[in-house]
Order: structure tokens, then sequence, then C-alpha cells
């Protein structure tokens, strides 16, 4: 039984074993992330226990498994865990055990809004690919002449008179200055990494600590688990992209708002198609508006602002970053509420 569940602890979908009377007797780590629940509270446990609001597919597909004897699938069930979030799975429902066992009967679970999650990432990846090659293309061929217009626009200001002139020439100089730094930021993939071991906690902090003077008339709170591991991962990308994510929330929210930085640890989630045995996700949370339904789809594309005043620039950078950093981000937005999380890898230190 221990190899058994061993085994049954390293799927990444959520298994767990029931007697004739629906209760609990084994369920693996990932029917507990997926349930938010502890093993050492619920063995022993009722279904209607576990589950308080147990969907009537579930309850007659356990009792007719039971019952009857025969396996059974039940598609796309609504199931709300110990954590109060609805959350879509498919369940696959298998009778079991034997005449000294007595009955029991297999519940497996299989997180349909993660499938679709990776899905869409995996999309998602492919279509930004493309665009962000595209764009660095245009970043090179735009490069060189504009630094012949600010050469141009150097040399003109030497030869002009009048302070008032100049000043013409100071704007395009400017402007150059601008439109190059913007390039750089296009480019920004580009560069090196500098991976070390680092506590994420501590880049959750300094982050805090840089969005805290911007975000006046805002509580920012901590939910931090303090069984984190450490990462090994660039600490300045990592900053620059958890910076990204905290001030767009800073600005979504107005006076009396709030913002709640969150830490959890996952097992057995998979980032662009690998399994990974652990992954550490910080949660960005925010009670502004939400991001219009308009550009949800194409949020995470360059030139894509979420304001009037943003370059659109933000998110791709971060979500580049991340990726260097072998994690991803997604997000979810209601009116009220808008999660960006970000999923990175624990233990991958030879990696590097």
């Amino acid at each position: 039984m221990r190899d058994a569940g061993a085994l049954c602890d390293s799927l990444s979908t959520g298994v767990l074993l029931f007697d004739a009377e629906l209760r609990v007797i084994y369920l693996n780590s990932a029917a507990e992330a997926l349930l938010s629940v502890s093993a050492r509270k619920i063995l022993g446990v009722a279904v209607q226990s576990l589950l308080p609001e147990v969907p009537w597919q579930l309850s007659d597909g356990l009792n007719r498994a039971l019952r009857l004897g025969q396996p059974l699938a039940e598609r796309e069930v609504t199931l709300h865990g110990q954590g109060g979030e609805p959350l879509t799975v498919d369940c696959i429902i298998t009778p079991t055990g034997d005449q000294v066992a007595g009955a029991r009967v297999l519940l497996e679970l299989v997180n349909v809004d993660r499938l679709h999650q990776i899905a869409r990432e995996e999309n998602l990846t492919a279509q930004q690919t493309m665009t962000s090659a595209l764009l660095r293309g245009m970043a090179h061929e735009v490069r060189n002449p504009l630094g012949g217009i600010r050469g141009a626009a150097q040399l003109l200001e030497r030869e002009l008179p009048s302070e008032d002139q100049r000043e013409y020439t100071r704007i395009i100089i400017g402007e150059c200055d601008r439109l190059r730094k913007l390039i750089d930021r296009i480019l920004l993939p580009d560069r090196a990494q500098h991976k070390q071991i680092l506590n994420l906690h501590e880049v959750l902090e300094h982050v805090r600590s840089l969005v805290q003077a911007e975000a006046t008339g805002i509580a920012i709170t901590r939910d931090y688990d303090p069984s984190l591991p450490d990462l090994y991962a660039d600490r300045d990308q990592l900053i620059q992209a958890v910076l990204n994510v905290a001030r767009n929330a800073v600005h979504a929210v107005r006076d009396g708002g709030s913002i709640v930085l969150r830490t959890r640890v996952e097992r057995q989630f998979t980032i662009g198609g690998k399994c990974h045995r652990l992954v550490a996700r910080s949660d960005i949370t925010d009670s502004g508006p939400g991001i219009p339904p308009g550009i949800a789809g194409q949020i995470f594309y360059p030139m894509v602002a979420g304001r009037p005043d943003g370059a659109g620039l933000g998110l791709s950078i971060t979500r580049t970053l991340i990726q260097r950093q072998g994690g991803m981000i997604a997000f979810e937005s209601r009116p009220g509420k808008t999660t960006f999380s970000i999923w990175l890898p624990v233990g991958n230190h030879e990696q590097g």
C-alpha cells in the first residue's frame, strides 16, 4: 500500500478512495491540493462533509457505482472544496474492493479548468512567439535610422543661433531617446540571465517596498506561506516581472482599495507540457474594476494596454521574463477582484 500511495502521489489527477458508507479512506496529494484539504484531517469523513455542496451527479454516481458495481464517468462537474472556490472537474468513478476489504469506490478528479488553462497557455505561447519575433525584427530595423535622426538633430542644434530653435532639436533628441528605450524594452529578452538561489518572499518584499510609495491610500497586505522553498531564478528579471504586475494593480485600484500578495506551494503542476513535483505560486490580487472583457484575451500581447496612458509592453515583457525562469503567468478577473498568478518551478537548480 505504501508503494501504491507513493505512486498515486506522483499523479497530477486527484484520487480518492471511499468505503461502502462513502467515507474517505485515502486521497493523494493532488486531491488534497485540488480540494484544499489535509489528508490527516479528512480521513474517515463522509463525502457530504468533504464537499459541503455535493453535486447530484457525483452523489448519484458514487451510489450507483457501489450498488451496480459498474464504472461510470461524469463530465464537467462543478465542485466546491473547503476553500470555497468553484472548480470544474471530470469525474471517473470505479467500484473496487473484495470480500475481505468490503465494497469500495475509487474517484478520480481531472481538473478541467487546469486543462483549459494549459491549452490557452500553449496557444498564447505560439502566437506570442511569432508576434515577438516580428516586433524584434522591426525594432532592429528602426534602431539604426533612429540613431541617425538623433545624430542629425545634435549637429543641427550646434548650428542654430536661437535658443527657441534649439528647443525643437532637444524635443527631437528627447523623443529619439524615448523611442530607443522602448526598443530596448522590446529587445529585453535577449539579455543574458544571472540565476541564483533566492527566496521568493524577499523578491515580493522588495517589490512591495517599491510600490508602497506609489500606493497612497491603498492597503497592501501579505499572506505568505512560510514553508515556501527557495527558487533558482534571475533575481533582477523576477523583480521586474513582479513589479510590472504590482504597478498595474496600483493603477487599477482607487484610494481605499486593496492589494494582497499571497504565496502557496502547489504539487504536480504542469508548465509548458512538463509536470513539476513542486511549484511556488505567487498571487497579486487587487480590488480594482477588473480587466475590460474586450482585451482580456490579448492582455499579454505587445501593444495591448488596459489604460489610456499605458504602452502595452509591461505584461508582455512580464510573461517573457517569467517564461525565461521556466514559469508561467495567468489571471482571473471580475469587477472588484483581479488576480495575477505566477507559478515558478522549485528544485530546478541544476537547470540553470
